[in-house]
C-alpha cells in the first residue's frame, strides 16, 4: 500500500480491503484498541501483557504496518475504531496533517527530548531503532557476513537480501533513507537510493510488506535490512546465530511514536496505555527488548551490554524527521514507478 496517492483513495482502499478484524474488535467492546502493535515487533507481546496487568486494560494484538495503520485511521475518520496508534515518526507527522490524532501530553512529558515529541502532544516517541543488516549467519551458505551497502549488491548474495516494502512499511522507508544518506543523497534528492535499489534488483531481493522476523530466523531470508532491536532479540532471546551489522558507509536512527486517536471510542483508556508505555515500567520493557527507550534513564547498564559498541553506533545518524516525512510521498512515487 503506497502513501503516494490521495489520502481519500487510501481510505477507500482500506475500507474495500475491509477490516473485519477491527470491526469485530469494535463489536467486542475491548478496553482499548491499538493499531500496529504486532507481538513479534519490538516485543509488543510483553508490553501488552504488562499493560493489562498494571492497568486492567486489555489491548488486542494488531499486525498492521505503519502505512496500513494510517490508512485505516483515515478510512475510519468519521467513526474511529482505534484508541491509540503506534507507527514510525514520519507516519505520525502525516497523521497530524490528516487530522486523525488528538493532542495528549502524557506522564513524564517533560523528560522526553524536544525532537522526540510533537509540541502539541499529537505524537510522542517511545523508543528508537537503528537500521542495519540482520544476518542469519547459518543461512549464508558459506558467504561472508556483509559489511556495507555495496556488499549487498554482490552476486554471492543473490536471492538472500530482504527489505520491507518502502512504499508501505516505515522500516522499508527508513532503509531507503539510510542507503540514500550513505550514498551521498539527501532528503531532497533520493536518486542515490533509487540507483541502489535498481542495482539490488539484479540480486532478486525478497520484499515483504510486513514484519519478516520469522522468515529471517528460519533462514528463508538470510539477510534482512531491519532494526538493531530485532537482531538482538533474535540473538539473545531466540538464540539464533544472528549478527547485526551497522554498514560501513553509515545508517540512520529513527524513533517510533504513539498517538491518541481523534474521537477515540475509549480515550481515557487510550491515555492510560500511553502513560504506561512511557512509565518507568513500560520504558524498561523496551530497554529489555533491546530498544533504546526515549527516556534514556530507563536503559540499564545491563541492557546496554547487549548492544554493539558505541564506536559502531557512531556511524548511525539522526535526520530532520519533518523533512523525512515530507519527502516520503515523493520517494514512494519514484520507487513505485522506477523499481516496483
Amino acid at each position: 500500500m503506497s502513501l503516494t496517492v490521495n489520502l481519500k483513495q487510501i481510505a477507500s482502499a482500506a475500507l474495500l480491503a475491509g477490516c473485519t478484524l477491527t470491526s469485530s474488535w469494535a463489536q467486542a467492546a475491548e478496553n482499548a484498541i491499538c493499531y500496529n502493535c504486532p507481538p513479534e515487533w519490538a516485543d509488543w507481546a510483553t508490553q501488552l501483557q504488562a499493560i493489562e496487568k498494571a492497568t486492567g486494560i486489555h489491548v488486542p494484538q494488531d499486525n498492521k504496518n505503519s502505512g496500513q495503520a494510517l490508512a485505516q485511521l483515515v478510512a475510519e475518520k468519521n467513526n474511529p475504531v482505534a484508541d491509540v496508534v503506534y507507527y514510525g515518526v514520519s507516519f505520525g507527522i502525516q497523521a497530524v496533517s490528516a487530522d486523525v490524532v488528538s493532542a495528549y501530553k502524557p506522564a513524564n512529558w517533560d523528560q522526553i527530548p524536544a525532537g522526540m515529541k510533537d509540541p502539541a502532544g499529537k505524537w510522542v516517541a517511545l523508543h528508537s531503532g537503528t537500521t542495519g543488516f540482520m544476518v542469519n549467519v547459518d543461512a549464508l551458505g558459506g558467504a561472508p557476513v556483509p559489511r556495507s551497502w555495496d556488499d549487498l549488491l554482490k552476486p554471492e548474495y543473490k536471492g538472500m537480501v530482504g527489505y520491507l516494502d518502502p512504499a508501505s512499511a516505515f522500516v522499508g522507508y527508513v532503509a531507503a533513507v539510510a542507503v540514500n544518506q550513505a550514498k551521498g543523497g539527501s532528503l531532497h534528492d533520493f536518486t542515490p537510493a533509487i540507483n541502489w535499489f535498481k542495482a539490488l534488483q539484479r540480486n532478486q531481493p525478497i520484499v515483504p510488506k510486513q514484519t519478516a522476523y520469522a522468515r529471517l530466523i528460519s533462514g528463508e531470508i538470510p539477510i534482512l535490512i531491519d532494526y538493531d532491536f530485532n537482531a538482538y532479540r533474535a540473538r539473545y532471546k531466540d538464540h539464533a546465530n544472528v549478527e547485526f551489522v551497522i554498514p560501513s558507509e553509515g545508517t540512520v536512527t529513527v524513533p517510533y511514536v504513539i498517538s491518541l486517536v481523534k474521537n477515540a471510542p475509549h480515550p481515557a483508556n487510550g491515555k492510560k496505555v500511553i502513560d504506561f508505555v512511557l512509565s518507568d515500567a513500560g520504558q524498561a520493557i523496551w530497554a529489555n527488548a533491546w530498544l533504546r527507550p526515549v527516556r534514556a534513564g530507563a536503559m540499564s547498564a545491563e541492557a546496554k551490554k547487549y548492544f554493539l559498541p558505541d564506536s559502531d553506533y557512531a556511524r548511525a545518524h539522526t535526520v530532520d524527521y519533518q523533512q523525512m516525512a515530507d519527502a516520503q510521498k515523493g520517494f514512494s512515487a519514484r520507487y513505485l514507478s522506477e523499481i516496483r
